[in-house]
């Protein structure tokens, strides 16, 4: 196409014209309307089935990647196809009725017998395009024709603003009929184009009892030709290009700019439409599967041939329509003659017309119609059907001739419904229950078999809008459910309990408002609150009203009052006549009785003065008999009213009501959603009256939305997973909630299952997370998904991905209605946003908007923050802090704002809009506030937009994909991006430079300069130096490095901490998002294995899992090539699939994976005993070799070879510590290798960091093991290495790290007080190095240093420390640890920090989370230790409670601090269980106490269990054996023990072993509640701070085991 035709077809009139058929563009366009004209002409309908059942199965589509542009494609690449054949052979198409069209050949008489050849054959050859076109989708395509021939009239109808036309007369019906006949791939002529057809040309067949034939071919002369024969009659058509224009299709693409008939067009065209034509910016806006609803109208006429007779009242029926459907955004898509009728279809709904309450609004408006159009001359039937969902809405047809169109199973079942059902408004079942009206507004119909249509469900009639007093009937909505609790409204609840009572004991009027958005349960906290109001001396009437209350003068007052005087329960109006006349004959005259009738319903005679008197004065009189009845009533009891949607109070009962509370005592409770305009004056002055406390609905919180879960799905317990979709997506909204799992139960994605025991399931990688997350503690009362004692868990069906699944119709539809109100620029910014993720930077956002300047988008954020589409936040910190509680329930004082002057209002207003800008500047943090909306937005772009949008927002995160500033921008995975080409920039020379110095390769200067500084290896460990002098040099060199850190000029300390987390969530993960939906995998595998990584940094588990098992599903689609870069990938997979496991502990899968990714990294790992001791003979030689080597300097690896060399560090440092965990002798061989092989691969790397760690891990090996020589050694030699390296970047924080390890080594080894001096200089480097990872765990360390010890003054200090970072990182971990240490002063110390009430707290609120639950050797310790303390207070129900718990965390055991820290305290749970079976002399008390001593002495066997924690296992030794009666045992244990804490300096076990000792061997008697004696009598730290309390008095305070070793119990 040259460049020129594409300018002309780039002209605003050449794509106004290709909406509208040649018929119109070349028009005469007269101002008269109607206006009728005639001419002759061929007409071909064409139906092409199929199309409704697609868009049926891509609107129920469950993910948002089966969007509207693949239906578009699939669409026009069919119908374009006609369209093209129909306008070669010189056709017009006049409309496109779905998936119709209608074409016309307008032609003089005497040309119709050659024009329908020509039509015939065109057909002919669109039927041969479905013979060879291949079927896509699974389509079903079927295309049926008709042609019809004759006298045609055209009718153009409208008003000042809009137009439309239509043809009328015997052909377009005889088309219609012959349409109506034909089968597949069938050609039907009507019985007049047959009589004027050339019959010589054609072959037909007869159909039986039918005029109309059946064309079977063409059989034209040998010697005809065509071609020319087309040519020759294309000469009679006005408008087919000439040979000048031959290589176009139509004519009106070069149209010139012509404003008057560009003005003239636009009135055919929906204003939509032309919007689009407008506004570049929206291409393709409109092509959407988008939820609507449908209003189909049909008028039939007693004379419908005559267009002139009929214009009139189509006319009349048009502008009236029209101005209906305007108050509503709702607009005409299409008019045309159908079965004998003129039928507009109507549409709510269309793009950027959506409103609220749009189903409420389509009834009345086709009511409205109905009452019109019935009274319109001529017309003899009115007919409508109404039917909401998702249908197809986009620009269907060809390039150059298209229509916009609506497809789908709801236009028909409305089309259907409207024929079916002549004279009545009818409404399917979606309709009538969206509608929010009284079911007494409808009539159910009995079901009709209907053409084209399944199961359409019930169908109702809409008898009218006009709302009746239904007595009885305007009673709440929902029905109080006695095992279905209030969940999350305690604060609503409090706010009612307290104004009920302010006004039992006071005697004036209380109100009491409830405002929230539709979905945030209102109605339910009404229910609950007329349930709760129950009671003597005070009446409770409730009632709800609807949107057609509001226009019913008072109808409210009217509803209540009806209650009040008890007519609700009258079944005939006489019942009530005679009722009202007994209560009001002391309030009313006779005469004035009849003043009742219409408010009543009621027969009343009517007395002189009433007929005469005036509307007014009858409402002031009807007021006062009301009032009276009302104080006549609160003398004998309390009245409480309670008014569901109460925005619906009518204005007259708004102002008897204000009138009320003034004059009669009485409670009035509402609910009610915002107001859409001002409220009247009498509403305002309600809400600022004194005694009303207005109440703004908050969301409820992430634990009362799963509780509501687990109610509704009536199981146990819920999938992780599912939590995490069900709390986001819905925001706290109950009804989200509700929406969502019934989207996920249409979609069959819940799996419902019988709970399995955890000992029982047999652990594989996809089932190790298989986590459910159970209701809250005070929850449990509530029995759940017990049949027979079995408990039902709810899963997730194998496969879904939850990210992508498209949001339910009915939420989208809010979006939608939200979306439509903003203005077109927002429109763009938040479709924009949505492409970014939930979460985006503006950064990024102001990247990727097109043609915006800064200002504009700060502007317009403002707004959209400030109209709650969005939040913003200054850091990812306050962001997770923000997620983690939804906003409550608050009360506003209208009363005090209504002081304020207006002025002083309306300049807060323009303030606060400033305000919000200056936040959103300062806040480079923006989030969605509702997942729907961005799940809608995201779902209205086309694929090739959205993939150009991914691409840019790729591009820019691409740059700042690796670590912080802070971390030396590394990879997440040592040198990844050497191993794997993922960039799509191109990288400059300085980037280049900047990523390897980022990777520690620092120019000479730099090294010489450090090393002048440092003192000299020989001068530092001399030979001659005892033990004693290597500490006090080891110390002595960390305090210089403190000191140098505090007072160096250079930049040694960071200015700020690791900000890797934010750039996980901001860059990393968005960026392997971007990636899928390019369908990059290859990029999208690298960054899913790069946030795998991170998150085990950061030791989340579980969050680590999942994105392996994203990488896992992007492993699979790769071809299978035998690339380096593969082979890597998958390698690192297996090797962070090792470390996922060894951290839950399943050691058996870690070793699995670990030994496959060592294969694949080319460093096999022996299986057998021959390979194993030819494997060590390698391993000991080579490193001999590398230590010999080390002094040389050598060529550094390449990039690529070390990062192979990180990962096979790894998985040999987690091997030998799982070999470590066995049992069996052999495999201690197998962990001496595979700590050997780390030091090895860590000395190859020539990497500092790599070799001190590989040192210090072998150094605790080797002492792990006993070995004495060896393990000194390497310790010497790992402080030797940090001699080498510079003060500053990576050097100084690896000097932190060996401080930090040495004094872990020493805490494990028993050596406490070396542990506490190096770990609190760690302490000091990690918090000059503001690296709060590193500085929890050593402060959580270093308190149990000093805990073991009884410094008590420095550990309260630890504490403070740690809980102060806990709180200011928002460290779960940290915050954990703090508590179990609070336990363990409580247990142990004898004194009180933390209350074991606050402890508890802190364990119910935190056990489901993720981080606290897959590191279970933390959350073991605190079970552990609750279990305790309750069998120490003999409470052994609540004993149980928290030792099964732990008990399931047990077998998942790993070699660190936390789950020997845990076990222990496990261990002596069972030791108090046992003691309690000894008393109760229960039979198998023996069989437990051999087992736990077994288990007992399997654990100080161990090698991985540290001599740190021999003291306690060796006391609970004597203590079993003591109950068992082993007096030697016991003298034995107990001895050892106190050997063990003389050498250690363990005073903390050594006092509580003294007192043992001295208790068990005295003859005095143990009460059985002196350790509840001594919780009572336990004191704070500040009484022990204060020197109020000695310490040495706290010490007394342990608990005394009860034991009496004079009897034998077996």
């Amino acid at each position: 196409m040259s460049s020129q035709q594409e300018e002309l077809e780039d002209r605003a009139i050449v794509r106004i014209a290709a909406h509208l058929p040649d018929l119109i563009v070349y028009g005469d366009f007269t101002p008269e309307r109607p206006s009728v004209k005639y001419f002759d002409g061929v007409l071909m309908f064409v139906d092409i089935s199929g199309f409704t059942a697609m868009t049926e199965k891509f609107s129920t589509a469950m993910y948002m990647d089966r969007g509207a542009e693949q239906l578009v494609e699939i669409l026009n690449y069919y119908i374009s196809a006609i369209v093209e054949k129909v306008l070669i052979f010189g056709g017009d198409i006049l409309k496109f009725a779905g998936d119709a069209l209608l074409a016309l050949w307008k032609v003089e008489r005497k040309q119709l017998k050659n024009i329908i050849t020509v039509v015939i054959k065109c057909s002919l050859e669109i039927h041969g395009l479905f013979e060879a076109k291949e079927v896509e989708e699974g389509l079903d395509i079927r295309v049926k024709i008709g042609l019809a021939a004759g006298h045609i009239s055209m009718l153009v109808f409208g008003d000042e603003t809009r137009n439309y036309f239509l043809v009328i007369g015997q052909a377009v019906d005889d088309v219609r009929l012959a349409q109506g006949m034909a089968q597949m791939n069938d050609v039907i002529l009507s019985p007049n184009c047959w009589q004027l057809c050339d019959r010589s040309m054609i072959e037909i067949e007869r159909i039986p009892d039918q005029r109309a034939v059946k064309v079977n071919f063409l059989k034209p002369p040998a010697t005809f030709n065509f071609d020319e024969f087309l040519t020759k009659c294309m000469s009679f058509m006005d408008y087919y290009p000439t040979s000048k224009h031959k290589n176009i299709l139509r004519l009106a693409c070069m149209l010139e700019s012509d404003p008057k008939l560009e003005l003239a067009l636009q009135k055919y065209v929906m204003e939509n439409i032309l919007k689009q034509i407008d506004d570049k910016q929206l291409g393709g806006y409109l092509s959407e599967l988008r939820p609507v609803t449908i209003v189909f109208v049909n008028l039939m006429f007693k004379e419908q041939d005559k267009a002139e007779v009929i214009g009139p009242a189509i006319q009349s029926a048009c502008v009236h329509i029209t101005s209906v459907l305007k108050v509503f955004r709702g607009q005409i898509n299409k008019v045309f003659m159908f079965d004998k009728g003129c039928s507009f279809l109507c549409v709510f709904g269309f793009p950027g017309e959506k409103a609220p309450d749009e189903v409420t609004h389509a009834l009345e408006s086709a009511v409205d119609i109905f009452d019109f159009c019935s009274q319109v001359h001529k017309i003899h039937t009115v007919s409508i059907g109404v039917a909401s969902g998702i249908v197809f809405c986009g620009i269907v047809g060809h390039t150059v001739r298209h229509e916009y169109t609506v497809i789908g199973q709801k236009v028909n079942i409305a089309a259907r419904m409207m024929m079916y059902y002549p004279g009545m408004v009818t409404c399917d079942s979606v309709t009538y229950n969206g509608s929010n009206l009284p079911a007494y507004f409808f009539k159910e119909l009995p079901k009709k078999v209907m053409k084209g249509v399944g199961d359409s469900g019930p169908i109702y009639q809409c008898l009218g809008l006009n709302e009746k007093v239904m007595f009885g009937m305007a009673y709440l909505i929902c029905n109080r459910n006695e095992g279905y609790p209030l969940l999350g409204r305690e604060k609503e609840i409090k706010y009612f309990m307290c104004t009920m009572k302010e006004f039992l004991i006071s005697n004036c009027s209380q109100i009491l408002m409830y405002e929230g958005l539709s979905g945030f349960g209102k109605s339910q906290i009404l229910m609950e609150i007329e349930y709760l109001a129950q009671g003597e001396n005070h009446r409770t009437i409730a009632i709800a009203l609807t949107k057609v209350s509001f226009h019913q003068n008072f109808y409210t007052i009217q509803i209540l009052m009806a209650n009040v005087l008890g007519l609700d329960t009258c079944k005939h109006y006489k019942e009530r006549q005679s009722s009202l006349q007994s209560k009001v004959k002391t309030l009313l005259d006779d005469k004035f009785h009849c003043l009742l009738n219409d408010i009543f319903h009621v027969q009343f005679p009517i007395s002189r003065e009433i007929s005469r008197m005036s509307t007014t004065r009858k409402q002031k009189h009807l007021e006062a008999l009301f009032m009276k009845i009302l104080e006549k009533t609160v003398k004998e009891e309390r009245i409480i009213f309670i008014i569901d949607e109460a925005q619906f109070v009518d204005i007259a009962s708004w102002a008897f009501m204000e009138k009320l509370i003034q004059t009669v005592p009485i409670f009035i409770i509402m609910a009610l959603s915002p107001f859409i305009d001002s409220p009247c004056a009498s509403a305002s002055a309600i809400m600022k009256n004194r005694n009303t406390t207005y109440v703004t609905l908050g969301a409820v919180q992430p634990k009362d939305i799963r509780n509501k879960v687990c109610i509704d799905l009536n199981v146990s317990s819920i999938s992780k997973e599912l939590d995490a979709y069900l709390v986001e997506g819905s925001c706290g909204i109950p009804y989200y909630c509700e929406e969502l799992l019934k989207n996920l139960d249409n979609h069959k994605i819940l799996l419902f299952q019988q709970k399995e025991s955890e000992e029982k399931t047999n652990v594989t990688w996809n089932n190790m997370f298989r986590n459910l997350t159970k209701p809250t503690g005070e929850f449990n009362i509530f029995s759940l998904s017990k049949y027979d004692g079995v408990e039902e868990v709810c899963n997730l069906a194998s496969g879904v991905r939850l990210r992508n699944l498209s949001p339910p119709a009915s939420l989208k539809e809010i979006s939608l209605v939200q979306l439509d109100s903003m203005s077109l620029s927002h429109q763009m910014l938040v479709r924009c946003a949505a492409i970014i993720g939930l979460t985006f930077t503006t950064e990024l956002l102001f990247e990727i908007l097109p043609c915006w300047n800064m200002k504009m988008m700060i502007k317009a954020l403002a707004t959209l923050v400030e109209s709650n589409i969005f939040y913003c936040f200054r850091n990812s910190k306050a962001l997770r802090l923000a997620l983690k509680h939804n906003v409550t329930s608050f009360e506003v004082h209208y009363r005090s704002l209504s002081l304020k002057p207006r002025d002083m209002l309306a300049r807060g207003e323009q303030e606060e809009l400033r305000e919000k800008e200056g936040e959103v500047i300062e806040c480079h943090i923006i989030r969605f506030r509702q997942p729907m909306m961005q799940k809608t937005a995201y779902e209205l772009w086309l694929k090739d937009q959205k993939i150009a949008m991914h691409l840019k927002c790729a591009r820019f995160l691409e740059e700042n994909a690796h670590r912080c500033d802070h971390c030396r921008n590394r990879d997440f995975i040592p040198y990844h991006h050497f191993t794997v080409d993922i960039r799509l920039n191109t990288l400059d020379m300085e980037t280049i430079k900047k990523m390897a110095k980022s990777h520690g390769f620092q120019n000479k200067e730099e090294i010489m300069f450090s090393k002048a500084e440092m003192p000299k290896i020989s001068e530092f460990f001399s030979e001659d130096l005892s033990p004693q002098g290597i500490k006090e040099k080891i110390l002595g060199f960390f305090d210089l490095i403190i000191t140098k850190m505090k007072t160096s000029q250079e930049d040694i300390i960071p200015l700020e901490s690791c900000q890797c987390e934010e750039i996980l969530q901001m860059v990393i993960l968005p960026l392997a998002h971007h990636f899928v939906a390019l369908e990059e995998n290859n990029k999208a595998l690298y960054y899913f294995l790069e946030i795998a990584s991170a998150y085990l940094i950061l030791g989340d588990n579980y969050r680590a899992y999942l994105y392996l098992n994203e990488g896992e599903k992007l492993l699979k689609t790769l071809k299978k090539e035998k690339s380096w870069s593969q082979t890597f990938e998958s390698a690192t997979y297996y090797t962070l699939k090792g470390q996922v496991c060894f951290n839950m502990g399943h050691m058996v899968l870690a070793k699995k994976m670990l030994r496959r990714a060592l294969k694949l990294l080319n460093r096999t790992f022996p299986y057998n005993f021959i390979s194993l001791f030819l494997q060590s003979h390698v391993e000991k030689n080579r490193h001999f070799y590398f230590l010999n080597q080390q002094g040389q300097e050598g060529p550094p690896p390449e990039k690529k070879r070390l990062a192979q060399l990180y990962q096979q560090t790894t998985c040999f440092s987690l091997l030998w510590q799982i070999y470590s965990l066995n049992y069996f002798f052999h495999h201690q061989y197998y962990g001496n290798l595979a700590a050997l092989m780390q030091v090895n691969t860590a000395l190859e790397t020539q990497n500092d960091f790599q070799i001190i760690k590989a040192y210090l891990d072998y150094s605790l090996y080797h002492q792990l093991r006993g070995y004495q020589g060896m393990w000194f050694n390497y310790e010497i030699m790992a402080m030797e290495q940090i001699l080498n390296l510079p003060l500053k970047g990576e050097g100084i924080e690896i000097m932190a790290h060996v401080a930090d390890t040495l004094g872990y080594i020493k805490f494990i080894m028993g050596h406490l007080d070396l542990a506490i001096e190096l770990g609190s200089r760690a302490h000091k480097m990690w918090a000059l190095l503001r690296n709060p990872n590193k500085h929890y765990i050593v402060l959580c360390r270093l308190s149990k240093s000093l805990f073991l010890k009884s410094r008590y003054k420095q550990l309260i200090q630890v504490l403070g420390w740690l809980w102060d970072l806990s709180v200011a990182e928002e460290h779960i971990f940290s915050k954990a640890f703090f508590y179990f240490v609070c336990l363990d002063i409580l247990l142990y110390s004898g004194f009180i920090y933390r209350t074991f009430e606050e402890c508890l707290e802190f364990i119910h609120q935190n056990e489901d989370n993720r981080i606290l639950k897959f590191q279970n050797g933390l959350l073991l310790g605190l079970y552990s230790s609750i279990a305790v303390w309750y069998a120490r207070l003999q409470e052994w129900e609540n004993f149980y409670k928290f030792f099964n718990r732990a008990k399931t965390l047990v077998p998942r055991r790993t070699p660190t601090l936390l789950y020997y820290e845990g076990i222990i305290r496990y261990m002596e749970g069972q030791v108090l269980h046992l003691q309690k079976q000894i008393e109760e002399q229960s039979e198998n008390a023996q069989d437990s106490g051999v087992e736990l001593l077994k288990n007992l002495e399997r654990l100080v066997a161990q090698n991985t269990t540290g001599p740190v924690f021999y003291p306690r296992l060796h006391h609970l030794m004597a203590y079993v054996c003591i109950l068992m009666g082993d007096g030697v045992n016991c003298d034995l244990f107990l001895n050892t023990a106190l050997q063990l804490c003389e050498s250690q300096g363990n005073t903390l076990e050594k006092c509580w072993l003294n007192m043992s000792k001295e208790w068990w061997y005295s003859s005095s008697e143990l009460t059985s509640d002196q350790w509840l004696q001594t919780v009572l009598s336990l004191p704070t730290w500040e009484k022990i701070a204060s020197g109020k309390i000695s310490i040495h008095d706290v010490q007394k305070n342990k608990f005394l085991m009860r034991v009496n070793i004079l009897d034998n119990p077996f």
